[in-house]
């Protein structure tokens, strides 16, 4: 390690953490309830520490740098180590207590309450905080260790991390149930050129993977209003506003009632997988680390059952 670094403190890269977080010395201040003064001189001690620049003015307020980054990085993976040993401080002192704090991408809401519970029902004392965004917001409450580990399909590429996988995850094109489209086997991608596709918000999964699927089929079709939820997908589609990609196990119901249709096109359904995923360098606590191992082992028996549906 640097010489320099030796000198710096967690009072000093709190200050940088809040600098970025609120955008501004005076904003960072209010949040760590001490004087703007106090932070511009921690944020000046820390880069005579550092020897660069960590931080610059933008439009858009304080922004690091990239060694700005760097030391961010660090402050918060102090910050989820300190977080971590008070647990385990916490649970030397009640052996039978346990936090776990788990991601869920909101399509996985529609199964992953139910897998959580089954694993509640086995392990009662155990306290859990689910947080539920986008995959964008996902991921990054996994790059920020605010979360143990998060269900989730593709892994983010951007920093190293382990996973494990629950189950298959297929997508499906789903219609009004009166589309001419409904149920017919070996749609051509020339028969979809005209149609109107529902998205989801950019940052979710979802929209990624539709964008990659219009692309195989090589299409040009016509992209309509943009819905930040698959509740909201679903009932536009029903309305005839459109037809969607969405994951199948997030229209199970509608599809079983007969309140949506489905697609047959090339490469459809396209199957993917669940899987819990957490940063490399994560430490698990053993509460979470048999969450962990319960979803990889018997998440998948929470899965909606699709077989008969999709045939």
């Amino acid at each position: 390690m640097p010489t320099s670094l030796r000198n710096v403190t967690l009072r000093q890269l709190r200050a940088l953490a809040a600098t970025v977080d609120t955008g501004s010395v005076a904003a960072a201040a209010r949040q760590l309830n001490v004087t703007p003064p106090a932070v511009s001189l921690q944020l000046k001690q820390l880069e005579q520490n550092a020897g660069v620049p960590l931080l610059e003015r933008t439009s858009d307020g304080m922004r690091p740098t990239e060694a700005g980054h760097v030391l961010l990085d660090a402050a918060h993976q102090i910050d989820g180590i300190l977080k971590d040993s008070a647990e385990t401080l916490e649970n030397m002192l009640h052996a039978h207590t346990g936090l776990v704090r788990v991601g869920v991408v909101s399509t996985a809401k529609y199964f992953a309450p139910a897998a959580l519970a089954g694993f509640r029902a086995e392990h009662r004392e155990v306290e859990m905080r689910l947080f539920v965004g986008n995959r964008d917001a996902t991921v990054r409450r996994l790059a920020d260790y605010e979360l143990d580990f998060a269900i989730m399909g593709r892994p983010p590429r951007d920093f190293p991390v382990q996973s494990s996988i629950i189950g298959p995850h297929p997508h499906v094109l789903v219609c009004p149930p009166d589309h001419p489209l409904n149920g017919r086997q070996r749609v051509q991608p020339a028969e979809l050129a005209h149609e109107t596709f529902l998205l989801r918000e950019r940052g979710s999964g979802t929209r990624a993977l539709t964008e990659r699927l219009i692309a195989r089929l090589d299409i040009e079709p016509n992209v309509g209003m943009e819905i930040g939820s698959n509740e909201t997908i679903k009932q536009a589609v029903m309305a005839g506003l459109g037809i969607a990609l969405i994951s199948a196990h997030t229209v199970a119901h509608e599809l079983e009632e007969g309140r949506l249709g489905l697609i047959h096109a090339p490469g459809l359904p396209l199957m993917r997988q669940w899987q819990v995923v957490r940063r490399k360098e994560k430490h698990l606590l053993p509460t979470a680390a048999a969450l962990w191992d319960f979803l990889a082992a018997r998440g998948a028996a929470h899965l909606p059952r699709l077989d008969h549906l999709l045939r």
